[in-house]
């Protein structure tokens, strides 16, 4: 079986900090009066500010699925794993935007990654710890490669004045009225991958282990039953209407507090069956990431703890619920998002991860190891300032309109760059040797027609535009042999010959290679004048920078990279060739609309190239 490592963590907390003075500012008063509950439920949790999704009249800033997707694409920022190769999403939360369908189809809707497998999960607190254990089961029996486990939750919105005052309720029962003052929005994400990370940090997963009670314990926080939790079960749908249900607080969140200190008992019970089990030594334990959902109970916990003569000191506790609140199937990512990159960690260090959940009581652990080197990190590059490459030909009003056109067309095209994942990578120094092998794989089926197109459309140059031939030839003269150098660059990475000879395009490089030949063969195809200045600035504006960008992060020898360094120098003579064609005497408004609208296609497609890596 595989290993499996936690590489990357991204989390995401909607909107600004609220105090527990500004809570009532968000969630609104009740019939215009403030809370009695709230001082004495808000001084046993110990919170002291959290987030929702909600302005202050109570509208939704976001949805569940976009905290989700946000705080995947903070941990997709981080991992060298690109969108379109994520394998499965698997998803944990309490409640999702819509009964129908699962939450993992609406996240994978707002990720508009690729098809991919999707595992989804609602229950409370561990329905993340599931998420997750459904990911490490599939990469460790080498079912995936790679997953992206998320765990979510919108609770804000179920605790708004208007539900309650709707209902007629003059004041809160208090099991509806704890959980008002106990509950935040966020959301956490994880890039898990069968390898660790080959710089930094990675978090290999030793193994999770959860457990129902439900067949011992009644319900404990619930919604949709009114009264009579420990009874036959009579759901909100079983109401003669959604009204009724409604009227009757059916669909109101509830928590039977009295049960509480049960949950406490249950988890620790379950811990010290793991040590009987021999999988955790309390001795060996560096830091214990307990979910608890108030500090009221980490005293109980910590005390059953040194009874059982598991004490765990308390400076290997971590917890950020004071400060991100309780985000519950979210928690246990928030948490380990902020310890993974707070510096504190190093090789060889054991987290122990505490997950209960009182729904009808649940009890989670994980045993993490840390593993890499704190010391080597992904190295930080300046942000450029994108710039198209400058165009010197001469001032009259027709070459002015087209340097004003190509340059705009230039700025679009290096802007779109910068979202596409494998840019991202190289520029952010998260970029893979795999992935980098992809990129010469790819731009080699597509750089060796170069040289075939640039001479189709020389012969189809007629004699009276001599120059422009000339500078096509020429052109073609200094293209023939680029993919030569770019196999050399991928056999240099240790991959065969045959391997890059008989690939295939990606249909990226499908359609741009289809579009030159096809304006290649038309009569007097100046137009790809155009084309040219989009290559040939790839290779003076961009080429050199990114190889040398990916020859820091990735360590490699020159020979590894050369195809890339290469042009950015050369690059600097075509461009020149490209300046004295456009400087062509016969050049009119028509000729340089056509440049500018080649230039404009070939843009996109050859984003369109890097953007489907991959896809065949």
């Amino acid at each position: 079986m595989e290993e499996v490592y936690i590489n990357a963590l991204g989390a995401y907390l909607p909107n600004n900090p609220i105090s527990n003075e500004e809570m009532e500012d968000y969630l609104g008063k009740i019939h215009g009066k403030s809370s009695r509950a709230k001082s004495r439920i808000l001084s046993q949790n110990g919170i002291q500010n959290r987030h929702y999704a909600l302005d202050k009249n109570q509208n939704s800033t976001h949805t569940n699925a976009e905290l989700a997707a946000i705080a995947s694409n903070a941990a997709l920022k981080k991992s060298s794993v690109l969108d379109q190769d994520i394998q499965l999403i698997s998803v944990g939360t309490t409640q999702g935007d819509l009964p129908v369908p699962g939450f993992a189809s609406l996240v994978h809707a707002e990720l508009d990654v690729p098809h991919c497998e999707l595992a989804n999960f609602q229950s409370v607190c561990a329905s993340g710890i599931m998420a997750v254990k459904n990911a490490y089961a599939q990469i460790k029996a080498k079912e995936k490669e790679n997953a992206l486990c998320i765990g979510s939750e919108f609770a804000s919105r179920l605790f708004k004045a208007s539900r309650f005052e709707a209902q007629g309720q003059k004041s809160l029962p208090f099991d509806t009225e704890f959980l008002r003052w106990m509950l935040s929005d966020g959301a956490g994400a994880m890039v898990m991958e069968n390898k660790p990370n080959s710089t930094g940090l990675s978090l290999k997963i030793e193994w999770v282990d959860i457990k129902s009670h439900a067949n011992e314990q009644p319900l404990c926080m619930y919604v949709g039953q009114m009264d009579n939790p420990d009874g036959p079960l009579k759901g909100w749908l079983d109401y003669p209407n959604y009204e009724a249900a409604s009227k009757d607080g059916a669909i109101n969140l509830k928590q039977n507090t009295r049960l509480l200190n049960k949950v406490v008992e249950v988890g620790v019970a379950h811990y010290f069956e793991l040590i009987d089990n021999g999988k955790i030594v309390t001795e060996d334990i560096d830091w214990l990431c307990c979910h608890y959902s108030s500090l009221y109970f980490k005293q109980p916990i910590q005390e059953l703890l040194k009874k059982g003569g598991a004490h765990i000191p308390e400076e290997k506790w971590f917890s950020n619920l004071t400060t991100k609140g309780n985000t519950g199937a979210a928690s246990i990512f928030i948490m380990l998002e902020e310890l993974m990159y707070s510096g504190k960690l190093k090789e060889h260090d054991t987290i122990i991860c505490m997950v209960p959940e009182s729904g009808r009581f649940i009890t989670s652990f994980m045993k993490l190891k840390v593993v890499g080197n704190a010391e080597k990190t992904s190295p930080k590059y300046a942000i450029r300032e994108v710039q198209a490459p400058d165009l010197n030909i001469d001032s009259n009003p027709t070459s002015e309109w087209l340097v004003r056109q190509l340059t705009q067309i230039w700025i679009d095209f290096e802007n779109k760059l910068l979202e596409v994942p494998i840019v991202k990578q190289i520029h952010q120094g998260t970029l893979s040797l795999e992935n980098y092998k992809l990129l010469l794989f790819d731009l080699r089926q597509q750089v060796i027609d170069g040289s075939q197109w640039i001479s189709r459309a020389a012969s189809n140059i007629d004699i009276s535009l001599f120059e422009l031939r000339s500078a096509f030839i020429k052109h073609t003269a200094t293209e023939h042999k680029d993919y030569q150098l770019l196999e050399k660059n991928y056999m240099a990475l240790g991959e065969s010959l045959e391997k890059i000879q008989f690939g295939e395009k990606n249909i990226g490089s499908a359609a741009l290679s289809s579009f030159m030949f096809q304006q290649a063969s038309k009569p007097n195809p100046i137009d790809l004048l155009g084309a040219m200045f989009i290559i040939e600035g790839i290779g003076k504006r961009l080429a050199g920078y990114w190889g040398n960008l990916i020859q820091d992060q990735l360590e490699l020898e020159d020979n590894q990279v050369s195809f890339l360094t290469y042009h950015g120098v050369a690059d600097e003579n075509h461009f020149h060739r490209l300046e004295e064609a456009l400087n062509h005497p016969l050049m009119n408004m028509d000729l340089a609309a056509q440049i500018a609208k080649t230039a404009k296609t070939t843009a996109l497609l050859y984003h369109l190239q890097l953007k489907e890596l991959g896809n065949y």
